[in-house]
């Protein structure tokens, strides 16, 4: 990371919303992917005292099937977190940003749904940024970007993606097409690290299985109507259906790493980890090309406090705080 500026996690509290306003936050997931995405959505609607969700964009990416399975497991969790009437859910992108752009100025497209729902929620009348928090693929966000560049100052996007400076992770590799775009636009933008396998990513912040079944049964608020899952069974509360996902997740793993959660948890409290402000590199046959003297900066989160983030996960579980969605 050559010229890069590394700041100290206690510097990192500026991101907070300022005089306790809740943060304005839009998150964009492909929710069937494995069993993070489901985490991350409690997570976020668990900590209504701290976010204004403004509502959920879905896409899809090559594993879970299409937009529609997609949606249906988005569809899932809120309706297990106990929020179906106050969260939007939009289906969002199924193919790439390259392939999908010669079609954005037709009144409907591949992912249009949602990108007119980020646009929207962009330009509210509201003085507080809205923070957008793509978890798969940054199609969306790409788009809502070229259709809309005036957006551009009004957000700030913090992606759960890239293993930089290594290549490959799955968010990126889903759509390369739509990295370029969003790096060169005027957003404030962030990349939270995966790095599979090395303790500096989020691959690091792991939730045990024996924890799991320990702790989330029950957790959660119980609905009258129970929720079918993704593998079957009925289901009253998020927290049975936690448990349920990481029994079924292939191999049984012993632990399972929660990326798209722990992001979320940098964004409620960035002491939680460690922030680099870099000039934007490229990505470029490959490889990632490092630019220091590049004026626009981003920045990136690594060295993640896996006990605080999985501490504070659990204990919102048990003690929650329902979203109230801020679109409505």
């Amino acid at each position: 990371m050559c010229g890069a500026l590394i700041v100290g996690l206690g510097c990192c509290l500026a991101h907070v919303a300022e005089g306790g306003e809740k943060i304005r936050i839009l998150l964009d997931t492909d929710a069937n992917n494995e069993l993070d995405d489901q985490h991350a959505i409690a997570y976020l609607l668990f900590n209504g005292d701290t976010f204004a969700v403004e509502g959920i964009t879905v896409n899809a990416t090559s594993n879970g099937g299409g937009i529609e399975q997609h949606m249906a497991e988005a569809t899932r969790v809120v309706q297990l977190c106990d929020l179906t009437s106050r969260i939007k859910i939009i289906p969002g992108a199924t193919g790439k940003y390259q392939e999908i752009l010669p079609q954005i100025e037709k009144p409907e497209y591949d992912g249009s749904a949602a990108v007119d729902f980020i646009i929207e929620r962009a330009l509210a009348d509201d003085a507080r940024p809205l923070v957008l928090m793509p978890i798969g693929k940054l199609t969306n966000i790409a788009l809502a970007l070229k259709k809309a560049p005036q957006i551009a100052s009004r957000v700030r996007i913090v992606w759960l993606g890239t293993n930089y400076p290594a290549p490959g992770e799955y968010n990126f590799v889903n759509d390369l097409t739509a990295l370029a775009p969003v790096l060169q636009s005027d957003a404030a933008f962030e990349m939270v690290m995966v790095r599979y396998r090395d303790p500096s990513g989020t691959d690091a912040v792991k939730a045990r299985l024996a924890d799991v079944r320990r702790i989330m049964p029950g957790k959660g608020p119980k609905v009258t109507k129970p929720v079918t899952g993704r593998h079957g069974g009925a289901f009253s509360n998020f927290g049975d259906y936690a448990v349920d996902l990481f029994e079924k997740f292939p191999g049984k793993p012993s632990e399972r790493p929660l990326f798209d959660m722990a992001a979320i948890a940098i964004v409620k409290n960035p002491a939680w980890a460690r922030r680099v402000t870099m000039g934007a590199p490229a990505f470029r046959d490959g490889k990632w090309v490092d630019r220091p003297g590049n004026p626009r900066k981003i920045i990136i989160w690594e060295h993640f406090d896996r006990q605080r983030i999985m501490q504070d996960f659990y204990q919102r579980m048990e003690k929650y705080v329902l979203a109230n969605s801020a679109s409505r």
